[in-house]
């Protein structure tokens, strides 16, 4: 049995963090799919950036929509819905044989309305409909604002990935304005299922203090982890949630993502072998997903007590980490760098549009 299959039957999604076209038309994706016991794929800005910046397989969509007089960010998301929906289609059996659970597909809202929860709603009610498919997350960040706009999507009925978390107390803040959309959905008679996962980056908090306890070098993305796998663990299991659930609401999961590992000198599949947990979702890379299938092992499970957790960010803090001012830090810069991934990317799109429209 491959390993992706063990951490499969142990109940933990693994999803895809890539698309491209060429991964669709190519077959690859369906490959994954049956023999790495992939159930799901998520997207950014910065992926769809490398798709098309490094493709040719967009360009007939381009040229469809020369002379059309659309601005170039509706013609990014006619191209990107091209892609979600058909990966969409390929994840419907899973959705379907998991009751809804898995087989689900990630779009990302324009992270230029990253700090307008007005606008971030409005575009996730617009994207939900487009993309026509009952399995498509969209992507809200859980910046102040997106918490806001996070129970307004779900109250709406809007499926959200929520992204850009890093520390528990961003976490319990995107779960409880999940909790509030759902119960608002109860107290007006409407169905409290409306599906969501929290995604907690990982490996970024090990880029941004590489080195500084060296006893402890690529451990401090785990320990976080740890700590808010336990206070989603107490979350879902809590008296609110459980009356949800009486009433046919789901939890929201906990998705895994930037797990791929970025110290050379660490394992190539650390985060998921740390991070292997039933009910909870890990996002990987290409490449970590092909280490895993190769060398994976698996063992032991994350306990729901944040246990040794609590020494490693002790370690930390007594070396100068201030982690709730460095959480705040990396979610900043996440947006930023989703911004400019954006920009870059419109920038791309006007520039073959041009080079199409001269070659015609």
């Amino acid at each position: 049995m491959k390993p992706t299959q063990q951490l499969h039957d142990l109940g933990q999604s693994l999803w895809l963090d890539n698309i491209t076209r060429d991964l669709l038309t190519s077959g690859t994706l369906g490959a994954y799919i049956h023999e790495f016991s992939v159930t799901g794929l998520t997207s950014n800005p910065t992926i769809f950036e490398h798709a098309i910046r490094n493709s040719t397989a967009y360009d007939g969509s381009i040229c469809e929509n020369l002379g059309s007089g659309k601005e170039v960010e509706a013609i990014l998301f006619d191209l990107v819905l091209e892609d979600i929906t058909k990966a969409a289609d390929l994840f419907r059996p899973t959705h379907d044989q998991t009751n809804g659970i898995d087989g689900w597909v990630s779009l990302e809202v324009s992270p230029l309305l990253a700090h307008d929860a007005a606008a971030t709603v409005k575009a996730a009610k617009d994207l939900f409909l487009r993309a026509g498919r009952p399995n498509v997350f969209i992507k809200i960040p859980g910046t102040k604002e997106g918490v806001l706009a996070i129970e307004e999507a779900i109250f709406a009925g809007v499926p959200v990935n929520v992204t850009l978390l890093f520390s528990t107390e961003q976490y319990l803040s995107a779960a409880e304005a999940y909790l509030r959309g759902v119960e608002r959905r109860i107290d007006t008679g409407l169905n409290p299922y409306v599906p969501s996962v929290a995604s907690v980056f990982i490996s970024r908090w090990d880029v941004a203090v590489m080195d500084m306890v060296p006893d402890f070098r690529s451990q401090m993305g785990i320990a976080i982890a740890k700590g808010i796998y336990s206070a989603y663990h107490y979350l879902v299991s809590s008296e609110r949630s459980r009356r949800l659930y009486n009433f046919g609401g789901r939890a929201q999961r906990l998705l895994w993502a930037s797990t791929g590992a970025k110290d050379p000198a660490a394992s190539d599949i650390l985060y998921v072998k740390a991070l292997a947990a039933p009910f909870t979702v890990n996002t990987m890379p290409e490449k970590t997903l092909k280490a895993f299938a190769d060398h994976g092992e698996i063992d032991t499970t994350l306990a729901t007590d944040a246990g040794s957790a609590e020494v490693t960010l002790k370690h930390f803090a007594e070396s100068g980490v201030n982690v709730d001012r460095l959480a705040t830090q990396l979610q900043g810069d996440g947006a930023k760098s989703f911004v400019k991934s954006w920009k870059n990317l419109m920038d791309v799109i006007s520039s073959k549009s041009s080079e199409l429209q001269k070659a015609r």
